[in-house]
């Protein structure tokens, strides 16, 4: 039996991938977090074979959570499972160490097979990703990180190399806090860094800001 952890801010998600495999012979949900601090709390006790995981789960503030957690528990694989668009977050995913990555619009049929997949010791990727992570070794360094982001993304990356916190940037730009908080751990993910400093940095020699 394949024990499996979902962790997603949103309970219709829950409910429904916990629906779809209640009965399933191979595949059990033996675990429903809504935060990455249960995450780490929930891997001290209990054993998981994969963990399907959002990257806009809350308290999730960089990838290098995520390569943390695969170094502690090595025999537990992840699958992302999100919204966000595979053609900008996957690559960095897929190098982070993942194993899968599976967006939101997929049947859940293909996650269940993503999931036998990726428990046997396969990384799943799709044509898609495959072609941009070509694309993206084919680019010089400074071309590939700075087509990576969007106005918005560096707008946002302006106000923290200034020094600005996320309740500040948020206040300027009508947002809320928790939306900035989103774009600073995409500009984290996109530009392969843990930090803000290496983020302001990195974006100073790719001339981003």
């Amino acid at each position: 039996m394949i024990k499996v952890c979902l962790a997603d801010n949103y309970p219709v998600i829950h409910q429904g991938i916990k629906s779809y495999f209640k009965n399933h012979p191979e595949i059990r949900i033996v675990a429903n977090v809504d935060k990455f601090s249960m995450i780490t709390e929930l891997l001290k006790t209990k054993d998981i074979d994969v963990l399907i995981l959002d990257l806009e789960l809350e308290e999730l503030t960089s990838i290098f959570e995520i390569k943390t957690i695969l170094k502690k528990h090595p025999r537990t694989k992840i699958i992302i499972f999100t919204g966000l668009s595979e053609k900008i977050y996957a690559p960095n995913a897929i190098k982070a160490g993942v194993s899968g990555y599976v967006s939101q619009t997929e049947k859940l049929e293909y996650l269940r097979n993503v999931i036998v997949k990726v428990n046997q010791g396969e990384i799943i990727m799709n044509e898609t990703i495959k072609a941009n992570l070509s694309l993206i070794a084919k680019q010089n360094k400074g071309e590939r990180l700075h087509r990576k982001l969007s106005n918005r993304e560096v707008e946002v990356l302006r106000y923290l190399s200034a020094g600005k916190k996320n309740h500040e940037i948020a206040a300027i730009l009508s947002l809320n806090e928790k939306t900035i908080s989103a774009f600073k751990l995409r500009l984290l993910i996109k530009l392969n860094v843990t930090n803000v400093v290496d983020l302001v940095n990195k974006a100073k020699i790719i001339e981003a800001i």
